[in-house]
């Protein structure tokens, strides 16, 4: 896999306020804020968060492009994903795939192998979170607590969006999947919006937009 020219440890989006005391002796680094709004008030993210989030995509980003490269006539980018550390959520997983590769034309998600981002389970009292290192050894972690007060479809779909390079919007309306928890746990819709899809198709036309 291609590196970044420099280190990030970071780690974002969809955690809870509360939760479980164990935490995952694989995580990386904290993220910076959770996909619940805290006491009841709107969470609005952070400069921090976005860019957590920017660099996750970079790192997806940057290991795409080397495999693309060898293939430079594709009109879409094939992005592959390792699910087998996230066994409980292989079906959300695929649901997932499924609805981003039915949604946008220029990137598409593929289980596969070498992967460009993994997933994980376990339980985070921070929830679920997307974690790069920025040499794209990406990872999607999903919390046990939070998939269950939440629609799990909907946080894997959220997270992944993250893969794709859309940030976090908490004060957004249901019908926008980057929204997260901000509209609240009766929220189940998992899929982009036409604004979040045009945005994911821009960012990774033929594979070269940055």
């Amino acid at each position: 896999m291609n590196r970044v020219s420099r280190t990030f440890s970071a780690a974002i989006g969809l955690a809870l306020a509360a939760g479980l005391a164990v935490l995952p002796t694989t995580a990386s680094a904290a993220p910076v804020q959770g996909y619940t709004p805290s006491a009841g008030t709107a969470y609005a993210g952070s400069a921090t968060e976005d860019a957590n989030n920017k660099a996750f995509y970079e790192a997806v980003m940057q290991s795409a492009r080397a495999k693309q490269a060898a293939n430079p006539f594709l009109l879409a980018v094939t992005v592959t994903y390792d699910a087998s550390a996230a066994p409980t959520f292989r079906t959300q997983i695929a649901q997932s795939a499924q609805i981003w590769n039915s949604s946008v034309t220029n990137v598409q998600l593929r289980a596969g192998s070498p992967a460009d981002f993994r997933y994980r389970e376990g339980n985070d009292s921070r929830g679920s979170y997307a974690s790069t290192d920025g040499h794209g050894r990406g990872y999607i972690f999903l919390d046990y607590a939070q998939n269950r007060q939440y629609n799990s479809l909907r946080v894997t779909a959220h997270e992944t969006g993250h893969v794709l390079g859309l940030p976090d919007h908490y004060s957004g309306p249901c019908s926008e999947l980057m929204s997260g928890g901000g509209p609240g746990t009766s929220c189940t819709n998992p899929n982009p919006n036409s604004a979040e899809r045009t945005r994911v198709n821009s960012l990774w036309r033929n594979g070269l937009a940055g």
